[in-house]
């Protein structure tokens, strides 16, 4: 019932290096990317040889190609964990523009799973009305599922119950955006005198405790988007605070510098009749949750979106 730490982060020259290590030395044992990652990723040098070997193709053509190669790599790394039974899993996420279209997704999921030829690959579909469709049907052809852009506890339900669809041979983690929360609510919190900082993680101790009840060991929550922007906090605020059994955090590269030489201890685990509590003052805060689960994810969307529109466009020749 251990908690796994995966690297929320990809470039080839990072798998290549100091990846490696971060798997070799235990700290690590899975990997996680996704529009804005790649997009990122793909202005280094070193794909340099790629680009020029593509000529001809077209941007998307390009892009995958690229994306493959970099997760049969992360993968490959992965290998003995995978072998082992200790995760070892590398994500990749489908085009963002395929959002409502279950179909598309189901086929994208499907080329991509059949050219990365990795059994420790899981894919990244994002959780909504066409991503349970997408999710379920994978699930059932024996495909690792990581639903992405959870916010809400009915999101993560429904992803739930659409990945336990499938054989219990396979994998499946429910990705659970955290700190959004937080940077987007802070300032209202503080003018009602209300603790900052604290929604983004007991929304996520809340749908992690709804999973675990449900009793799936094929199925963990995971905890994203940990990264910390306020300066008042330290990097691994979101750690400290989300050490939980049988559950995965992915982190960005300075939390796990953070966390490297740290002795982790696992976090107080609030009761959902607690964090119930403390979410009753939202509502009279002029706070509504289902609201601000809504908007978190369509700006989520849009923002993959706009990642993978702009990193088609600067590989255009």
């Amino acid at each position: 019932m251990s908690t796994s730490i995966w690297v929320d982060y990809l470039d080839r020259e990072f798998l290549q290096g100091e990846f490696k290590d971060l798997v070799n030395s235990g700290l690590v044992n899975g990997l996680t990317s996704n529009p804005a990652i790649f997009a990122n990723a793909l202005k280094k040098d070193i794909y340099k040889e790629d680009f020029e070997r593509l000529k001809g193709k077209s941007p998307k053509e390009k892009y995958e190609e690229i994306a493959v190669k970099d997760i049969q790599l992360a993968c490959d790394i992965l290998k003995d964990k995978y072998e082992e039974g200790d995760d070892g899993y590398a994500s990749i996420e489908v085009d963002p523009r395929l959002i409502n279209d279950a179909k598309g997704t189901i086929d994208e999921a499907l080329r991509l799973y059949d050219k990365i030829q990795r059994d420790n690959v899981m894919i990244k579909i994002p959780a909504n009305e066409a991503g349970y469709k997408a999710m379920e049907e994978l699930a059932k052809r024996g495909i690792n599922i990581n639903a992405t852009l959870v916010f809400s506890p009915n999101q993560a339900m429904r992803a739930l119950e659409a990945i336990s669809k499938g054989p219990r041979t396979i994998d499946g983690v429910i990705s659970i955006f955290v700190s959004r929360f937080d940077r987007k609510l802070n300032q209202q919190l503080a003018m009602q005198n209300l603790a900052k900082d604290r929604v983004g993680f007991f929304n996520a101790i809340k749908i992690y405790n709804q999973i675990e009840e449900k009793g799936l060991p094929n199925i963990r929550a995971l905890f994203a988007s940990t990264g910390v922007k306020q300066e008042y906090l330290p990097k691994d605020y979101y750690v400290q605070n989300l050490y939980l059994p049988h559950s995965v955090l992915t982190l960005p590269l300075d939390v796990i510098e953070e966390i490297k030489d740290k002795e982790l201890e696992e976090s107080f685990h609030f009761q959902t009749k607690h964090i119930d509590a403390f979410m009753s003052f939202l509502t009279p805060a002029g706070i509504n949750m289902q609201k601000v689960y809504q908007e978190l994810f369509d700006e989520g969307v849009k923002a993959f979106e706009e990642a993978f529109e702009g990193m088609l466009n600067s590989i255009k020749e």
